[in-house]
């Protein structure tokens, strides 16, 4: 008798599978290639190189300093303006940037999509690696503001991972779900940065949830990233805790927002080397 060629049969995915990280494990390769590609093109023939990393929420700490701490003149729950500033915008810029470069993966790449087989997933996971990159740099200039203006992180320190979790989770279920209409609808690419744009000013980051109108609170309290932001700056400034209604709420919906975006793309990866 004959013997069979051994042979692989790619199929596609069902309407409503699971999302499939057992497959990225297998394509780990792939991802460290992914990674170690968006580190170099990132900062290829740039003077500063990583140091960008550093001055970007440095410049965006001194205006929020100088316009809401020095003309507004709001509260910064007695530590310096600039250091409160600049733990907000830390924890901001990984929600910002995993949502940022996980939309745009799918589009970024359409050669590799309508060409080459492998799990879809891989493109905007491999982006959350330059994004904790980034955070591990700008975390070492806190450090560094910390022992400028002369604060000492408590034990809540150790919970510093939890609130990084909750707004990386956050900007990935997003984009996951931002990612996979973006294959068909182009027009999400010019809605979503006036969408983070709106959401930055709405969210406190520059200003504490204290200094909030009483008729005003409710609506910061809905936004799942006022307990993150509260998080980081009692981990790091030693300001005042965030309510457990807060903590719950952000990380109730940072896991809802990951779990609705992941159906949301694995509900639409069947059409994405047709369509993109």
């Amino acid at each position: 008798a004959a013997r069979r060629t051994p042979h692989l049969v790619i199929r596609p995915p069902s309407r409503w599978a699971p999302l499939r990280l057992g497959e990225v494990w297998e394509f780990r390769d792939l991802v460290y290639r992914f990674v170690r590609r968006d580190l170099t093109l990132r900062y290829r023939q740039t003077a500063l190189g990583v140091i960008w990393v550093i001055v970007q929420p440095l410049l965006a700490a001194g205006a929020f300093s100088f316009v809401f701490g020095k003309v507004a003149k709001l509260d910064s729950q007695g530590v310096p303006y600039f250091a409160f500033a600049y733990a907000g915008m830390l924890a901001w810029n990984v929600f910002s940037s995993s949502l940022s470069k996980v939309s745009g993966s799918l589009v970024g790449n359409q050669s590799l999509i309508s060409k080459i087989f492998f799990p879809r997933l891989v493109l905007p996971l491999s982006t959350l690696g330059s994004t904790l990159v980034d955070f591990v740099v700008a975390l070492a200039m806190m450090g560094v503001v910390l022992l400028v203006v002369g604060i000492a992180p408590g034990w809540g320190l150790v919970l510093l991972p939890v609130w990084l979790a909750v707004a990386l989770l956050l900007g990935t279920g997003i984009g996951l779900a931002a990612a996979a209409l973006m294959v068909s609808y182009r027009d999400v690419g010019y809605v979503l940065p006036v969408a983070t744009q709106l959401l930055l000013y709405a969210s406190p980051i520059a200003y504490a949830v204290s200094s909030v109108p009483p008729s005003l609170r409710f609506a910061v309290d809905l936004n799942p990233l006022t307990g993150a932001l509260e998080g980081f700056r009692w981990s790091l400034l030693r300001t005042a805790a965030p309510t457990p209604g807060a903590v719950l709420w952000s990380v109730a919906a940072s896991l809802g927002c990951f779990v609705l975006g992941a159906l949301v793309f694995t509900r639409m990866e069947r059409k994405f080397a047709d369509v993109i």
